[in-house]
C-alpha cells in the first residue's frame, strides 16, 4: 500500500503524473489512476491507454477549455526477451539519471553521487525492473545512446529482470530510441518493454515503486501486489 503521494526519482513510492490540465476535464486515462490511488491507496494494475496526446504549445488563456489533439495508441511493445517477467520497479527520468554518470550539467555531480552513495549499488538492482522515460527536452538519438550506454557500462543490464520504457513526448524519435535500445541490450538475457504511458508524455498512469510487480505483455497488463 502506498503511504505517501509524491514523485521520487529512485526510491519513491510511486511515479505520479501531473494532474493539472487546461481543458475542462483531466485526461480520462490519467484521471482513472489518480482516482484509484486517492480512493484505495494503491494501484492494482496498469494497462495501455487507447490514445496518446500531442503536447500543448500554447499555455495562454486562449488554451483554457481546449482539448489536446489525440492519436491512437499501439499498446505495450516487447522489444526483446520474455513477455512475462517479475520484479520490483525502480527508476525514473533517464535525463536525470544520466547526471549521475556525467558532469556536463554540473561539474561535481558524479563526485557527489559517489560520495553520498545516492545511486543504488549494482547488487541493489539485481532482479529489479528498471523504469526509464525521457524528459520534455526530447534528447536527440546520439545523446540517448550515450545515456543508455552509461547504464550498460555500469552493468545494470546484466542484473535486471526487465526494463520498462515510457513513450517519448509526441513520439519524437520513437523508432530511433527503439533501435538504440535493441542494439545496446543485444546479447543480454533481458526483457525490454516499450511504449509505457508514463513520464513526460501524455496521458500518464501511476506506477508504484518497490512493490512486487508482474509484467505480461501478451495480456497487455502490469500488475502490482499489495
Amino acid at each position: 500500500m502506498l503511504n505517501k503521494v509524491g514523485i521520487k526519482t529512485f526510491y519513491g513510492q510511486a511515479f505520479l503524473p501531473d494532474i493539472c490540465e487546461l481543458s475542462n476535464e483531466m485526461l480520462p486515462y490519467t484521471k482513472r489512476y489518480f482516482e484509484e490511488l486517492i480512493t484505495t491507496g494503491k494501484i492494482k494494475e496498469v494497462r495501455p491507454s487507447d490514445f496518446w496526446y500531442k503536447e500543448r504549445e500554447d499555455f495562454s488563456e486562449n488554451a483554457v477549455g481546449v482539448d489536446m489533439k489525440k492519436y491512437e495508441n499501439t499498446g505495450f511493445e516487447l522489444l526483446c526477451g520474455k513477455s512475462v517477467f517479475k520484479g520490483k520497479i525502480l527508476g525514473g527520468c533517464i535525463d536525470s539519471i544520466y547526471d549521475i554518470f556525467d558532469n556536463s550539467r554540473f561539474g561535481d555531480t558524479v563526485s557527489i553521487y559517489k560520495k553520498y552513495n545516492l545511486f543504488p549499488k549494482l547488487e541493489d538492482w539485481k532482479n529489479k525492473i528498471l523504469l526509464l522515460e525521457t524528459s520534455e527536452n526530447r534528447p536527440e538519438p546520439k545523446l540517448y545512446r550515450k545515456m543508455i550506454v552509461a547504464l550498460k557500462e555500469y552493468g545494470i543490464f546484466d542484473v535486471l529482470s526487465g526494463v520498462l520504457v515510457g513513450k517519448p513526448q509526441d513520439e519524437m524519435y520513437y523508432d530511433e530510441y527503439k533501435k538504440i535500445l535493441l542494439e545496446e541490450t543485444s546479447g543480454k538475457d533481458l526483457s525490454v518493454v516499450y511504449n509505457i504511458n508514463i513520464g513526460h508524455a501524455t496521458p500518464r498512469c501511476i506506477i508504484p515503486f518497490g512493490v512486487e510487480t508482474q509484467v505480461n505483455v501478451d495480456k497487455q497488463v502490469i500488475t502490482f501486489s499489495d
